[in-house]
């Protein structure tokens, strides 16, 4: 990428948010996230539970499956799906490069991630998968760069693939939901790059200059949410406190 252009993977934020809050709550985990892999297999098994790592391209549907694979053969079952990887690519000289790379974690990886857990799933299982309010605004890959046009066209797809997969898992008895986030409190939203999107006027803006401009695409009068605001989004959606939720949005 050229030096302007910041890759930027706050999803491991959520990630590492979703496995920690969830420790204690639920059955075994695998885990295949690469930031903070092993501090929070350590936590899950200072609580008594079962957890098997692996790291995998989201990309390369082989290793997604060979990690599943080795987890649901360790473990005995797969009940949960949870497909959260996802970037940014952002920058005043991003090449159309950015939009590939965007969508082929943030749409692709999720479409790899269902695949490769659907041979280990049965009746009752539940998919989740992290979508983002940009799935939702009219317009947002309008003025877009490559790295946000490839963003907000994979967040899109993402939502139809939820709609359409559920019609078709809801014969098998598999839930399949999406959770569309806003702004999060991770480095996702916290960084430079970002910052200079929106407020190109200053040489480095810093969080007070771009808060107002962040906080005036939420409906609510908040600025960012917290990632344990997804984390229990996704534990209500993985429990059978939602067991007839199924093509939510």
């Amino acid at each position: 990428m050229p030096s302007p252009a910041r890759r930027n993977e706050g999803a491991r934020s959520r990630a590492d948010g979703v496995a920690r809050y969830t420790i204690g709550r639920t059955d075994p985990l695998v885990l295949t996230p690469v930031h903070g892999l092993e501090e929070t297999a350590r936590l899950v098994r200072e609580h008594g539970r079962r957890v098997v790592t692996y790291v995998a391209d989201v990309r390369e549907r082989r290793e997604l499956s060979e990690a599943v694979d080795a987890g649901a053969s360790e473990l005995g079952r797969l009940d949960v799906v949870i497909a959260n990887a996802g970037i940014t690519t952002l920058g005043p000289d991003l090449p159309v490069k950015g939009w590939f790379d965007t969508a082929a974690v943030n749409l692709v990886g999720v479409i790899n991630t269902v695949e490769a857990a659907y041979p280990h799933l049965g009746p009752g299982a539940s998919i989740v998968c992290i979508g983002s309010m940009a799935a939702l605004l009219a317009g947002s890959v309008d003025t877009a760069g490559p790295g946000g046009a490839g963003y907000a066209h994979a967040k899109r797809h993402v939502a139809r693939l939820v709609h359409d997969l559920a019609l078709q898992l809801a014969p098998a008895s598999i839930r399949v939901n999406a959770i569309h986030p806003g702004n999060v409190d991770t480095t996702m939203t916290h960084h430079d790059a970002l910052y200079q999107l929106f407020r190109p006027d200053l040489e480095s803006p810093a969080w007070e200059d771009v808060a107002p401009g962040v906080r005036a695409v939420h409906k609510l009068p908040v600025t960012t949410i917290a990632p344990s605001d997804i984390s229990e989004a996704v534990l209500f959606l993985a429990s059978d406190m939602s067991r007839y939720v199924t093509v939510s949005s």
